[in-house]
């Protein structure tokens, strides 16, 4: 009997494994890259005949004795729809196939952010939205230690529509928009980012073994049982800590949200603002806000409440209805509601708050509205306040997901016999902690992924860090302006081309909403770089070389255009120097030509200068005649 049933088992086991399977890319919609031979892979059973009908041709493989197997397609044109019929002991068909630019997308928040979080600004590209030559596919976030995955757990190939837009990445999409109205080639884009990400996480077991301390890491979570334990730990010490505000808060045991209550003894601050500053203090916990709005001849259609951004949580009422939650400080407060729940007369918004560590309440330079039809209502001002219940701060989460590998191995490794134009990168935000390791893991990273998809050097095209954070008055060091120094340095491997955004940040947002000046600028990287036009502006001003002349800096730049100028027609703004000693101070600078003079009464023998070397050098205004902004830079006299 025994045998028998082994018998059953290994026939019922052959069978699963005898039917042709393919990865999860290798779908209907698919986008393939032209002008390169093609490879189409999948599983079978072992030793098994593969065929695949393609363009009324034949083409044949046996797959190995593990399954798997490969058949590599002659070169194609830009074109389509086509389809392709894959048979074994089964057969599937694949439809609507086009052949173009397959861009994979990667990094972390900015290039993962999707069209839904911009949709406000982009209202009408929105709604215009309708090419089926531009389409995404959206890998799935997944890590894995243990080994390179060879397929993904989910995803499919979809084309811009109303609908799907708002999936799509928007960096990745405008530079799609911008490609695709210059070439009219289809355009494909693999959407593989993770937010909070940083460069080590992206990098094969073998690569990251030039960086010690990540390779030690990496070996520590391999077998992934520190992972789950940890991972365990951090979900009840966060699990408990939610629980306890819950039971302990005041404002959920007594209903402060109902519009009746009886608040006149709250405290009362301004928003936006943060409650540390005020006579709460820097308390972490629940706290409570609410605001009285009187309304006068209701007649709503439509009712949305714009709250700028909350640190950390919220959740918030109207007349004591319940209508939206955020879970995290990062996207922005839109919450869409009933109009019936508004009332003639006085009509009551509470917004509970929770913050876990740090400072909590409101960001400024954000709006905060209730906006009914076409009419909107500033809620900027006082608001009554109250402590629900106070908290010791939340303990720092371990994030698994962003240690060394595991993010290739799982959203990188499936992907790398899919042919690719090239890679567009947008991360950094999390690698600002130690900037000066930063090139070093950007040409492994380049060189790595280069190597597994063995198409030679293909173009690497990258944004540089935005502007962000309080802007300073007086020359200080930055992590962020080293980064993008970094960053610079990059341009140094063979094929790649930087964006850069010092110009279309926000101070107060790590996620800026312009994404369409993000794609327009990658898309005139890759005008150049991938595309070969010879004579097009792709950049703004490059720092080259310096000579000294007495107590004067001469600076050289690359990719000056049609000339250099002061943005506005100001005087030029962020240069500073300093002599060897390196006291910085800030510069006197003129365009003289196609070069700078920089100098200051203050500095008899200049040896260093910087430009733009800060979080937020808002007064950077060094450009182009095209108007593409200089990058920033360091340099010293050799």
């Amino acid at each position: 009997m025994k045998k028998i049933l082994i018998f059953i088992t290994l026939i019922i086991c052959a069978s699963s494994y005898s039917q042709i399977k393919l990865p999860r890319l290798i779908s209907d919609g698919m986008i393939l890259q032209r002008d390169i031979p093609v490879k189409i892979w999948g599983w079978a059973g072992p030793n098994e005949k593969v065929e695949i009908s393609f363009n009324k041709k034949k083409f044949q493989t046996m797959s190995s004795q593990d399954g798997n197997w490969t058949i590599v397609l002659p070169a194609q044109k830009a074109g389509g729809p086509y389809e392709m019929i894959l048979s074994a002991s089964n057969t599937i068909a694949l439809k609507d196939i086009l052949f173009g630019d397959v861009w994979l997308c990667s990094g972390q928040s900015n290039m993962e952010l999707p069209m839904e979080r911009v949709k406000d600004k982009y209202k009408d590209s929105i709604a215009k939205a309708d090419n089926p030559n531009i389409r995404q596919f959206l890998v799935p976030d997944q890590y894995d230690f243990a080994k390179e995955n060879v397929d993904l757990s989910s995803g499919e190939w979809r084309s811009v529509n109303p609908q799907n837009i708002l999936n799509f990445s928007a960096v990745a999409y405008f530079f799609a928009s911008e490609i695709y109205a210059k070439y009219k080639i289809p355009i494909g884009l693999i959407n593989s980012a993770l937010g909070g990400s940083p460069a080590e996480c992206w990098i094969s077991a073998e690569a990251v073994k030039k960086f010690p301390e990540y390779d030690a890491e990496y070996q520590k979570f391999k077998d992934g049982k520190l992972g789950t334990q940890i991972e365990e730990n951090d979900r009840k010490i966060n699990t408990d800590w939610y629980k306890s505000v819950n039971q302990q808060d005041e404002g959920l045991k007594n209903h402060w949200s109902k519009p009746d209550l009886e608040d006149s003894d709250w405290a009362t601050m301004n928003i936006p603002g943060y409650w540390a500053d005020n006579a709460l203090g820097n308390t972490n916990g629940a706290v409570w806000f609410r605001k009285e709005v009187d309304l006068s001849n209701l007649k709503a259609t439509n009712a949305k409440l714009i709250l700028g951004r909350i640190v950390d949580a919220d959740s918030v009422y109207v007349n004591g209805n319940f209508v939206g939650t955020t879970s995290y400080m990062y996207p922005p407060r839109k919450y869409a509601f009933d109009p019936k729940f508004l009332k003639e007369g006085k009509n009551e918004i509470a917004i509970r708050v929770i913050n876990n560590t740090g400072r909590g309440g409101f960001v400024a330079d954000k709006p905060y509205q209730l906006i009914i039809d076409n009419d909107s209502i500033d809620l900027k001002g006082s608001w009554k306040y109250k402590l629900g219940t106070k908290m010791l701060p939340l303990p720092p989460q371990t994030f698994i997901r962003w240690k060394p590998v595991g993010l290739y191995n799982s959203m990188i490794a499936p992907l790398k016999n899919y042919g690719i134009k090239g890679v567009l990168w947008y991360q950094g935000e999390s690698s600002t902690k130690k900037p000066a390791e930063y090139a070093a893991l950007m040409e492994t990273l380049i060189n790595n992924w280069r190597t597994e998809w063995k198409q030679g050097s293909f173009p690497f095209l990258f944004v540089q860090l935005t502007n962000f954070m309080d802007p300073k008055t007086e020359p200080g060091e930055s992590n962020w302006a080293a980064l993008r120094q970094q960053q610079k340095n990059i341009l140094a491997v063979p094929n790649t081309g930087m964006a850069v955004t010092i110009d279309i940040g926000e101070w107060n947002d790590i996620h800026p909403l312009n994404k369409y000046d993000v794609g327009k600028r990658l898309a005139l990287q890759a005008r150049k770089v991938a595309y070969g036009e010879k004579n097009i502006v792709s950049s703004g001003p490059l720092f080259k070389e310096m000579e000294q002349k007495g107590n004067q800096l001469i600076l050289s730049f690359t990719d000056v255009g049609s000339g250099l100028i002061a943005k506005n027609n100001a005087f030029l703004r962020g240069f500073e120097i300093a002599e060897k000693d390196g006291k910085f101070v800030w510069a006197n600078a003129v365009i003289e030509g196609n070069k700078i003079k920089v100098w200051s009464d203050a500095v008899s023998q200049p040896f260093k200068v910087r430009y733009a070397w800060a979080d937020n050098p808002i007064e950077a205004n060094l450009f182009n005649k095209e108007d593409l902004p200089a990058s920033p830079f360091e340099a010293s006299l050799h």
